[in-house]
């Protein structure tokens, strides 16, 4: 259980900042960036669970994107999880993967790409997509330099196409279409 008496420490004055296996990083480290794009990701996926009938599933994801935040914050190779080590396991995605084909059987083929609006739900869900794409770019960008979950790289890849099909869902089949060059 967290249990946080004092939110200000002081420890991250000089610009570093502690990560679960005690080592300091400086705020800006490859690992942190990844951190703190997910934790932005996550901020605007509350935002966006504002504007939805039903925020369970929305909740669900949150804090699987703790977790997510917990599991970037632990560096090393052994990406088992344990009571002491949070870690992202497949059975999410897995879980990702049932909610989509669900979603996903409402509603119609794609004909074009979709313009990233349509209903307030929508533009919502679509700016927490961008987000996660985001945290997507700076997880592999870290993975490049140093070990990095698979199955969390799975699971936000996976959770920016749950977030676009939760976004045509909002708009009710009424997505606003690209029209490849109409102003030329």
């Amino acid at each position: 259980m967290v249990r946080l008496n004092k939110i200000y420490t002081r420890t991250g004055d000089d610009g570093t900042t502690g990560l679960v296996d005690g080592s300091r990083r400086s705020k800006h480290d490859a690992r942190l960036e990844a951190v703190g794009a997910v934790d932005e990701a996550n901020t605007l996926l509350g935002w966006a669970a504002l504007a939805v009938d039903d925020v369970a599933d929305l909740t669900r994801v949150q804090n699987d994107l703790f977790d997510l935040g917990a599991d970037l914050a632990t560096p090393g190779e052994d990406f088992t999880p344990s009571e002491m080590t949070l870690r992202i396991v497949m059975a999410q995605s897995e879980w990702l993967e049932r909610r989509i084909d669900a979603a996903n059987e409402r509603l119609e083929p794609l004909r074009s790409f979709i313009l990233p609006g349509g209903s307030e739900a929508a533009a919502r869900l679509h700016i927490a997509r961008a987000a996660v794409r985001r945290a997507e770019r700076a997880m592999t960008a870290l993975a490049e330099a140093e070990p990095v979950n698979p199955a969390a790289l799975a699971y936000i890849n996976r959770l920016s196409d749950y977030l676009f099909v939760l976004a045509r869902v909002a708009n009710g089949g009424r997505d606003p279409l690209w029209q490849p060059g109409v102003h030329r």
